[in-house]
């Protein structure tokens, strides 16, 4: 097997993370950096853009987070929501994944024929970005889940770490140090789902 298909195979969803990584926050941030140059994009568009929280904005990103869902979300129950939230924010930090609408719109413009194509692109760009990125963190010993609270807070958190009006929240990602236990995760056979001729 390879590097890279062990890196991928290392990596999952890890949902008990701390803070005390032993990695600094200037290794995170250039991990984000390289990883965002890295990943490809149809007509070299590079739609993808990032938010890196560390410390207390980390913190209030997540208190946002649960200050908007409680706008919205069921009473009932919420107690296990702020549960859920608080394991995040007991992380290193959060990465928030965006994709910047300009770029996109500037690019329909530029090429008509492929207007419809260039969202649906940069979505799957995004994907390729977290991937990257989350396998990085993986291999530096850092774990890290892919959690989906847009667009409940996107306007919250627009404004409270001034991210441009054009930057389309698309998931965000707390990490840190993995203190969870994984449970072996179960795989369909590869022969389903290829067609070979």
């Amino acid at each position: 097997m390879s590097n890279l298909f062990n890196a991928l195979s290392a990596r999952r969803s890890r949902y008990g993370i701390s803070k005390e990584t032993g990695i600094t926050n200037e290794a995170v941030q250039k991990l984000v950096e390289e990883a965002i140059q890295l990943t490809p994009s149809a007509f070299n568009a590079q739609t993808q853009r990032a938010v890196v929280l560390f410390g207390e904005n980390n913190e209030k990103f997540w208190d946002l987070t649960r200050d908007e869902l409680r706008k919205v979300a069921p009473a009932e129950g919420f107690e296990n929501t702020i549960a859920k939230l608080n394991s995040f924010k007991a992380g290193q930090g959060t990465i928030l994944y965006y994709i910047d609408t300009a770029v996109v719109t500037g690019l329909q413009e530029q090429f008509a024929l492929y207007a419809d194509n260039f969202p649906v692109w940069a979505e799957q760009e995004n994907g390729m970005f977290q991937l990257v990125t989350w396998t990085a963190l993986t291999e530096i010993g850092l774990g890290a889940s892919v959690q989906h609270y847009n667009p409940i807070v996107d306007a919250a958190a627009q404004e409270a770490f001034n991210v441009p009006s054009t930057w389309k929240l698309v998931a965000q990602m707390p990490f840190g140090k993995a203190i969870d236990e994984v449970a072996p995760k179960e795989l369909a056979p590869a022969a389903d789902k290829v067609i070979v001729f």
